[in-house]
């Protein structure tokens, strides 16, 4: 750029960890560390998490842009999701920014999805601040990390500025930092101080024709589509008039109308936006992530955002259950095509594909966790469908058939690992890593992803629900050979009606349910978990038949075991290829695709 100047009152910075390593409680403590809340706002912990489900789970799926002020410079942060599936979202915000804290726990040390995060931070040429966090835990091992963190770096091979790269310790959630271990902790200001001295302020040409790349979407009720990105040059003005440059077709010419800032938590109203800022760009709905939007006298289009491919595949169908319609308002083929297609203008880690049927849709994405999460803001929306059992997606690499391959990083009680090492070398896993950590092992392993559909349940029934397991993408190797499926077969319903207390206890002996005694249910659905391999058709609508005979004892007193409540991970994970999930804003059942017990024997 001829005419750029560094803006000494701007950083732009990404905060960038494994899934609860803390970054959305460091974003609070450093607004507090600001002052950006008044002294009457009551302030709920991680209130970057804004919407339901990332407060439901707790853990960040959108990233989210947040601008502080301290020292004359304005810092805008821009928390981003730590769990692998949701990698789409760091890869498009790293663009936008021009350094990253990095955060690692001082216990559980470099993870799967640390490895991620830096390796695309290094690919886009950034320089980490590490930022060791939860140092007030009496097990932490902070010199080790920073051992490990320099060791992952050197392996990514960064260049030597990448390498030096600032320390600072801390623990977000009391507040507190230091920059020197002998020196005892205080506020957060220490971070603050980080940023200014080691995060390079942006190189801008404010003169120039404008340039603004859209990076991620949001919505507000009251103002419509908000397009979120950053000022590469020029100048953004209210009232403009503008182009933007899809990926494909003619570009289309616009009016800025409304154009926000961040300020702590809130947004303000900006009437221009320089170079290096990153805005929100609201009431627009025809600009997709990755357009460039110019002036018309100077149609300068960025290079589009590029991120790794999906891993996984299900597909959607329109709900065919004799239940169909009961529940959802938005149920017919061309409303959820319509749905799937707004998810993927705004995520562009999702592709949605039509299929030989004109009732479903192929939808693939990075993880089942992600699947998982559009699947149940879809039904919070009213809508019903269907969903089928998980694919994995192979390549062609090298004339090989490869599938993709993640990385496992499990810890467990000394006990449980012998179960642990023979599941997963049952499922082609090869273990990396062993070592003893006091009374718990820490084991490290590299499975293919497809054999690890339906391992989370059997592994926290191995460890007596004691065990931690992380998983990350890896990449992806030759195709490992086929897997045996599922070891044991499903409750079938052969009656429509209402489960009775008297079938199930019949039943419940030899089976485990999913379901209640008086719910619904009919022909064909799937209604418990078999002890043994095949699947057992079942009336579990039979009523207890009363006569005038009377016993000669007192009947048997009727106790039912609470039945297992299936969340949307562990169904999807559960099923095989003749059974599907059934969605609907009130329930989730499992069917088979033939309901017809006559008909599956075909």
């Amino acid at each position: 750029m001829p005419n750029s100047k560094l803006r000494s009152d701007l950083r732009n910075l990404a905060i960038v960890a494994h899934v609860d390593h803390g970054k959305t409680t460091l974003v609070d403590g450093l607004l507090k560390a600001c002052g950006a809340f008044e002294a009457h706002q009551v302030i709920e912990d991680r209130v970057m998490d804004s919407g339901d489900l990332e407060r439901e789970r707790g853990i960040t799926i959108q990233s989210k842009s947040t601008a502080i002020d301290y020292k004359g410079v304005r810092i805008q942060l821009v928390d981003t999701p730590g769990h692998a599936d949701f990698g789409g979202e760091v890869e498009r915000v790293l663009g936008m920014v021009d350094a990253v804290l990095l955060l690692v726990d001082s216990v559980e040390g470099v993870m799967p999805q640390t490895r991620f995060v830096l390796r695309k931070a290094l690919e886009h040429g950034l320089r980490p601040i590490l930022v060791v966090n939860k140092i007030d835990r009496p097990e932490a091992r902070s010199e080790e990390i920073l051992d490990q963190v320099f060791d992952l770096l050197v392996e990514l091979n960064a260049n030597d500025q990448q390498l030096d790269f600032p320390v600072v310790y801390a623990s977000a959630k009391q507040g507190l930092s230091t920059r020197d271990l002998s020196v005892p902790m205080q506020d957060l200001i220490p971070v603050l101080d980080t940023i200014l001295e080691f995060a390079p302020a942006p190189e801008c040409d404010v003169s120039a024709p404008l340039q603004f790349q859209a990076v991620t979407l949001g919505y507000d009720s009251f103002v419509g589509r908000l397009v979120i990105g950053r000022v590469n040059q020029g100048k953004m003005v209210r009232g403009d008039q503008v182009v933007r440059i899809p990926a494909e077709g003619d570009p289309e010419g616009f009016r800025v109308t409304k154009l926000f800032g961040t300020r702590g938590i809130e947004r303000v109203d900006l009437e221009e936006a320089k170079a290096g800022d990153l805005v929100i760009l609201a009431g627009v709905d025809s600009i997709e992530v990755g357009d460039t939007v110019c002036r018309p006298d100077a149609l300068l289009p960025l290079p589009r955002i590029a991120i790794d491919p999906p891993t996984i595949k299900v597909n959607f169908l329109v709900n065919t259950s004799p239940f169909a319609g009961r529940e959802g308002r938005y149920v017919t083929s061309r409303q959820i095509r319509d749905r799937l297609t707004r998810e993927a203008l705004s995520n562009i880690s999702i592709l949605i594909e039509d299929t030989e049927r004109q009732d479903a849709f192929e939808v693939a994405g990075r993880g089942e966790l992600q699947i998982a999460v559009l699947v149940e803001t879809m039904r919070r929306e009213a809508y019903e469908f269907a969903v089928s059992r998980p694919e994995i997606i192979l390549r062609e690499i090298d004339g090989q058939r490869c599938e993709p391959v993640e990385d496992v990083v499990i810890d467990v009680p000394d006990g449980f690992a012998g179960s642990v090492m023979e599941k997963l070398a049952e499922r082609k896993g090869r273990m990396e890593l062993m070592e003893h950590k006091g009374d718990r092992i820490h084991l490290r392993f590299i499975v293919p992803s497809r054999c690890l559909f339906g391992y989370r349940n059997e592994f926290l029934t191995d460890t007596r629900g004691e065990g931690i397991m992380y998983r990350a993408v890896r990449g992806y190797e030759p195709h490992a050979g086929d897997l045996e499926g599922r070891n044991i077969g499903a409750i079938v319903a052969t009656d429509t009606g209402q489960t009775t207390p008297h079938a199930i206890f019949k039943i419940q002996e030899r089976a485990t349910l999913f379901v209640p005694t008086g719910q619904a249910v009919y022909e064909g659905q799937v209604v418990g978990e078999a002890r043994r391999p095949g699947d057992l058709n079942v009336n579990v609508c039979r009523a207890k038949k009363l006569d005038n005979m009377r016993a000669a004892g007192k009947d048997d007193s009727i106790l039912i075991t609470p039945h297992r409540k299936l969340t949307i991970e562990t169904a999807m994970e559960w099923i095989q290829d003749d059974e599907l999930l059934e969605v609907t804003p009130k329930n989730l059942r499992l069917r088979k695709r033939t309901l017809a017990a006559n008909l599956r024997k075909r």
